[in-house]
């Protein structure tokens, strides 16, 4: 699905359907996985999340790409039940777009994607891992263990800024989340059905509110 405002460039989609016995632990300084990757996306992030805070939304993570022409993308998600259908974004974009229009943080023409984070969605922040304990994510360290750095297993539990990922080759590594350069879910059944019950659950509550 995806909402386009009228005479602008902005678009905004709902995207669909994201060893050893003994624990490891990374402790690398170097560049993370975070919601902003640079100054740019940083002052953008400053710009737009208490905006989206205001609107009811949180902020998941800010990107942007490209050269002659700058693509902005955001995600973002409801902060009552995580979910973000089209009039969410249409209504977070066409507020972002305002903004913008007064604080020109691209200063070139772009387009604005603002979108849900999909059902594999990226993890970024300890909520996110603790949110889906249970299901299955790949990870990619900043640092070498054992000659590789990406994994994929079972989030078995959050303590601080560390996750545990049962993986799937057997054992168990602990990671800090910010020594992890990318982090999401793996799309399986069990995720698919627990977004199917979620978003049931979202319609039946706003069906509710409206009768």
């Amino acid at each position: 699905m995806a909402y386009i405002a009228a005479n602008t460039s902005l678009i905004a989609l709902d995207e669909g359907i994201g060893g050893g016995p003994k624990a490891r632990r990374f402790f690398v300084t170097r560049r993370r996985a975070t919601r902003a990757s640079n100054p740019l996306e940083e002052r953008i992030v400053a710009l737009v999340e208490p905006l989206a805070t205001d609107l009811g939304y949180r902020l998941v993570r800010v990107r942007v790409s490209g050269n002659r022409r700058k693509r902005l993308q955001i995600m973002a998600e409801r902060l009552s039940d995580g979910e973000m259908n089209v009039d969410d974004c249409g209504r977070l974009s066409r507020a972002v777009s305002s903004v913008f229009d007064l604080e020109d943080p691209l200063p070139d023409e772009y387009d604005l994607e603002v979108s849900s984070p999909g059902i594999d969605r990226p993890l970024m922040r300890a909520e996110d891992f603790a949110r889906f304990v249970g299901h299955e994510a790949k990870v990619e360290a900043l640092g070498m263990s054992d000659g590789r750095k990406r994994f994929k297993g079972v989030i078995a539990g959050v303590e601080g800024d560390e996750i545990r990922l049962a993986l799937a080759e057997g054992g168990e590594q602990t990671f800090k989340i910010s020594a992890l350069s990318d982090a999401r879910l793996v799309l399986t059944d069990k995720l698919i059905q627990e977004d199917l019950r979620r978003a049931k659950a979202a319609a039946e509550a706003a069906n509710e509110q409206q009768g």
